[in-house]
């Protein structure tokens, strides 16, 4: 079974031969393989044919990824949003993984805001304004999602925290009325664009789960731990309408001990993997800093299930 047949599989709420397993990025590749993804400014205004080299060098360094921790999907990260790298990946992949790319800052998050105080203002007074913005943000994502449609992406993850570990950003009533139907709206034009929407945030979302649900995404990804998420209680409500992704303790992978990695890692494969429907992951990236060697100990911990 190719990974992209395996993500598909548990897409469609079936049990594949392994639960499948790929993160939204891996920052890592020094540490992992003596390799360096190109720095975030170097995208900017370079000549074409140094774009070339430089998607080139981040094709190689995905194919070390997915070959070495065994990844069913790839969201090409660098570059970012880039309907160049979908091609190139499209390209050295085919159909091994499911390729992907991601799209930030399409609804008001966490990440929007710039002044609070004047949020606080703007939704109670001025909601026009703050709907005139979530417009200007909607369009904006649409175009992004048609330019990866185009290349061939065949998933468009959207990331928006929108929540910190004592709920929402906002109230739930404002969220229903100020995020969650501009979310709606660019889930569903990824839909009719025939891709798989995956949706992205941190933090604690228990007070608007059914919204979150109804909104038709394919795949959540993070179900934050930290902030209280248990993909048990989550799962009973999510399968057969949302799969889930991720869920392992990213602060344990940062700091440890071995033994609550273990932990956290079987949890999540104990209650997500039953019936399909959940990939197996961190419950945010793998960044940097974070010591290489309780990553590569979380896949041991996968490993072991998977041969059980």
């Amino acid at each position: 079974m190719t990974g992209r047949e395996r993500i598909l599989k548990t897409l469609r709420f079936e049990e594949p031969d392994r639960p499948p397993h790929f993160e939204t990025m891996f920052e890592l590749e020094h540490e992992a393989f003596g390799l360096r993804f190109p720095k975030r400014e170097a995208w900017a205004d370079c000549t074409a044919a140094r774009k070339r080299e430089m998607i080139s060098r981040c094709m190689d360094i995905y194919e070390r990824i997915v070959e070495t921790y065994q990844w069913d999907a790839l969201p090409v990260y660098w570059p970012w949003s880039d309907p160049d790298g979908v091609r190139a990946a499209r390209e050295r992949f085919g159909s091994r993984v499911l390729i992907g790319s991601i799209v930030g800052g399409t609804v008001w998050a966490i990440e929007a805001v710039q002044d609070w105080m004047q949020f606080a203002v703007d939704l109670a007074e001025h909601p026009r304004a703050v709907h005139a913005v979530a417009r200007r943000k909607r369009d904006a994502a649409l175009q992004r999602i048609d330019r990866l449609a185009d290349a061939g992406a065949e998933f468009i993850l959207l990331v928006n925290d929108v929540a910190g570990n004592g709920g929402t950003f906002i109230s739930p009533d404002h969220m229903r009325e100020f995020v969650l139907p501009y979310l709606g709206e660019e889930i569903r034009h990824i839909l009719d664009r025939g891709l798989f929407p995956f949706i992205h945030t941190d933090g604690n979302i228990m007070g608007i789960l059914d919204e979150w649900i109804a909104l038709g995404a394919a795949c959540y990804q993070s179900v934050d731990p930290m902030a209280g998420m248990d993909i048990a209680a989550v799962k009973r409500r999510c399968h057969g309408k949302l799969a889930l992704m991720g869920n392992v303790q990213c602060s344990l992978l940062q700091d440890g001990p071995r033994e609550a990695i273990r932990e956290s890692a079987r949890y999540c494969l104990t209650h997500g993997a039953p019936g399909g429907g959940y990939i197996f992951g961190t419950s945010n990236t793998i960044f940097a800093g974070m010591p290489l060697k309780n990553y590569e100990y979380m896949l041991e911990v996968y490993r072991e299930h998977n041969a059980a």
